[in-house]
């Protein structure tokens, strides 16, 4: 299997270098070559199989032998042990439930794939791996645990101060080791921008083998598809609800449809941060500078992935699978309440709009539907508990937090200064 940039298709890399550097040199994202679709039959008894089956199955459908088998299983199996419930929210709506990993959100997915292939690979360098994520929320503590103690390997967290939950900074801030939190003077929008211009600095790139642990990194998508699988196979809904920022999550989905999984419609669900709804509308992409809101893993004005996603179209509409709606804050909160009211599901701000894109889509529609609950609500507990005007029992992973003693550097948003950081490190 081989690899190219989404701004080069003419030359071409392994699994390996592609997951290593993350970005390709020219800035684009890598992508694979083929895509190679299951059987119509493999659905047929995909209900049969694990999580961990399935995982497998799409792992080598899409990477090829581009890993031996015992080291993909193995990588596979560590990532997708733990469980993944499916809850009927409604006759036609389920919610699955994507956060009961150690850091109870979504990105442990990605973030355990990753580390399995970051670990297995630099067992074969003669340089320290450095890995650099920025985080709107839950990636970063996400890559900060699967990452944790990984050999040969040191993780640098950005992350923009004040804008993430802090139950959220002290889960990137208080591992220690191998994990450093950079605290960015900045938005998340300038934490990303610093990391693609640290990864394409000759300087910076001559010291160190930097690579990447946000979604730009194929290893870290690849993983996400897998539980589009389990979830239809659970469910057979047609209709996927995915609360977007970076759009890393949406990409996998289109990616696991590309592999022949039956879904008919995805909804790109946003909050005010809205540039790619607005784009299925005008077909004109235009960035934003990102707006602070309750859902702030979502908080992104310039979407990373949004350049895979063209690629996944060949110049092709997305609107014919994709529908992208956004909402306020306001509107938010007001699903938490009647989710909880009416069905005593308590939703978590980010999983609260890909509620409510799924619920807009489906009206006067007789489908089933499928929305993303992207992390636990006590992640957010100052929002969800001010919007229910109750208390929430925090999982023992959250209270323990508490009592922890937050640990970052400070850095402006200036890359000169975030160079100048690195380069001492």
């Amino acid at each position: 299997m081989r690899f190219y940039s989404t701004r080069n298709k003419s030359e071409f890399w392994n699994f390996r270098d592609a997951v290593v550097q993350g970005l390709a040199p020219d800035g684009g994202l890598f992508m694979p070559e083929t895509i190679n679709p299951f059987p119509a039959s493999y659905f047929e008894s995909i209900q049969e199989r694990s999580f961990a089956e399935l995982s497998f199955d799409v792992a080598r459908q899409l990477l090829g032998d581009a890993l031996p088998v015992d080291v993909l299983r193995q990588i596979v199996d560590r990532t997708v042990n733990f469980d993944v419930p499916l809850v009927k929210i409604e006759p036609n709506v389920f919610a699955m439930e994507l956060y009961h990993g150690p850091t109870l959100a979504f990105k442990d997915f990605g973030a355990r794939f990753l580390a399995g292939l970051m670990g297995h690979f630099a067992q074969s360098q003669d340089r320290e791996i450095v890995v650099l994520a920025a985080t709107s929320g839950d990636t970063g503590s996400a890559v900060a645990n699967g990452f944790l103690n990984v050999p040969g390997v040191k993780v640098i967290i950005l992350y923009p101060s004040g804008k993430v939950s802090p139950l959220q900074e002290k889960q990137l801030t208080t591992l220690g080791g191998n994990i450093t939190a950079w605290e960015v003077q900045g938005v998340f929008d300038d934490c990303q921008r610093l990391v693609k211009q640290m990864f394409l600095d000759e300087d910076l790139r001559k010291k160190y083998l930097l690579t990447s642990a946000n979604s730009i990194n194929l290893g870290r998508l690849i993983p996400q598809t897998f539980y589009y699988f389990y979830g239809w196979a659970g469910t057979k809904a047609s209709v996927v609800s995915v609360p977007s920022g970076n759009f890393g999550n949406l990409t996998a989905g289109i990616l696991a449809k590309r592999l022949g999984l039956p879904i008919d419609k995805f909804i790109a669900s946003t909050n005010v941060n809205d540039v790619v709804p607005a784009y299925l509308v005008s077909n004109v992409f235009n960035p934003q500078p990102s707006k602070q809101t309750i859902s702030n893993a979502m908080d992104v004005g310039d979407p990373s992935n949004f350049a895979r996603m063209l690629e996944l179209y060949h110049g092709e509409p997305m609107k014919k699978d994709i529908v992208g709606y956004s909402f306020s804050d306001e509107q938010t909160q007001e699903a938490i309440k009647i989710v909880y009211k009416q069905r005593k599901y308590i939703l978590d701000p980010h999983g609260a709009v890909g509620y409510l894109g799924l619920k807009k889509y489906l009206e006067g529609k007789d489908r089933v539907g499928m929305f993303l609950e992207t992390a636990h609500p006590g992640k957010f507990s100052e929002v969800v508990e001010e919007t229910l005007e109750m208390k929430l029992k925090l999982p023992e992973a959250l209270e323990s937090l508490k009592a922890k003693k937050k640990e970052s550097i400070r850095v402006s948003n200036k890359f000169e200064d975030a160079k100048a950081l690195l380069m001492n490190h």
